[in-house]
């Protein structure tokens, strides 16, 4: 219920200026936000691979409505691609390169109005073909369930000239287990994600358990497909289950992924590399931080209990 408010309050102007407004926010951001700048971003890739995980890096910003801010969301990624391209990182081609971006396709233009999918999809297009000449990969992320359905005919328009580009699919929503069998085929590369928006109880589970349960069912449908699952959880319970399907379908380690957000569990992270596993941290960076931080606060009390030591100096 209290993550389903701090949800709510995201969206509301006041409690934005309020949240941002204290000095002390932005110690606790830094736990999850990796910096301003390309180049904040850039020494976090670098410190992040050299120490054998992989990234995924967003941008972070969301629901632009402005044609010019949404193209200059897709520019600051080109430019972060740019600066990613000069790092010397080995083969950085196939499925578990150690680099790619996630692209929230509001951020790129997809709510303006009638016109929103096609700039959002030129947008897409100019970051994927600044991905490819970087040897990087590319995944767009999912927002709120309204959005599903014009994201999912973004991301085939996209795969027609770069197949590699992945999505994100939210275990919480109701359809979600209909969409991973339509994208558990060869080359599909997928995301699965609990979800982390408030939506109604129409179209989502609402309660901890039954999501959990709805994870599992879309994981054993990724899993089984023959596409690349990319498993983002912080849950021991799910990695365990993981390994069990894994085993189950014959799934070597790199034939699937683990995502965590940076910041959050670096034990677990260094641990699951360590094994051998792949283990691709989402790394968010720049200025637009607010909603992001939000939805962290909301999935963990453990993140909540965080600000509120750091709030009181502690």
């Amino acid at each position: 219920m209290f993550g389903q408010l701090l949800l709510a309050g995201s969206r509301v102007p006041l409690v934005r200026r309020a949240v941002s407004g204290v000095p002390l926010t932005r110690k606790v951001v830094d736990r999850f936000v990796a910096g301003e700048t390309t180049r904040d971003a850039v020494e976090a890739v670098r410190r992040l691979t050299g120490a054998g995980l992989t990234v995924t890096i967003d941008h972070l910003g969301e629901e632009t409505r402005d044609a010019e801010a949404a193209t200059q969301t897709a520019s600051a990624y080109t430019e972060l691609l740019g600066a990613l391209r000069e790092l010397e990182l080995g083969d950085r081609a196939g499925f578990a390169g150690p680099i790619e971006v996630s692209v929230k396709l509001s951020a790129v233009g997809q709510a303006l109005g009638a016109d929103g999918d096609k700039i959002a999809l030129e947008n897409a297009r100019t970051i994927c073909e600044a991905a490819h000449s970087a040897g990087a990969g590319v995944t767009l992320d999912m927002e709120d369930h309204t959005t599903v359905d014009s994201t999912l005919g973004i991301l085939r328009a996209l795969r027609a000239d770069f197949p590699g580009t992945g999505v994100a699919v939210q275990a919480y929503l109701f359809r979600s287990e209909a969409d991973c069998r339509d994208l558990s085929h060869e080359g599909s590369r997928v995301r699965l994600v609990k979800g982390a928006y408030a939506e109604p109880a129409s179209v989502a589970h609402q309660k901890k358990t039954e999501v959990d349960k709805a994870y599992v069912r879309c994981l054993r449908i990724l899993m089984a497909g023959k596409g690349y699952p990319m498993v983002a959880t912080h849950d021991d319970r799910l990695i365990s289950i993981t390994e069990t399907l894994a085993d189950r379908f014959s799934r070597a380690r790199g034939d699937y992924e683990y995502q965590m957000l940076y910041g959050i569990r670096t034990d677990k992270q260094q641990a699951l590399a360590g094994a051998g596993h792949t283990m691709r941290v989402y790394l968010p960076y720049g200025d637009d931080w607010y909603g992001y931080f939000m939805r962290r606060l909301a999935e963990r009390p453990a993140n909540v209990a965080f600000f509120l030591r750091a709030l009181g100096g502690k």
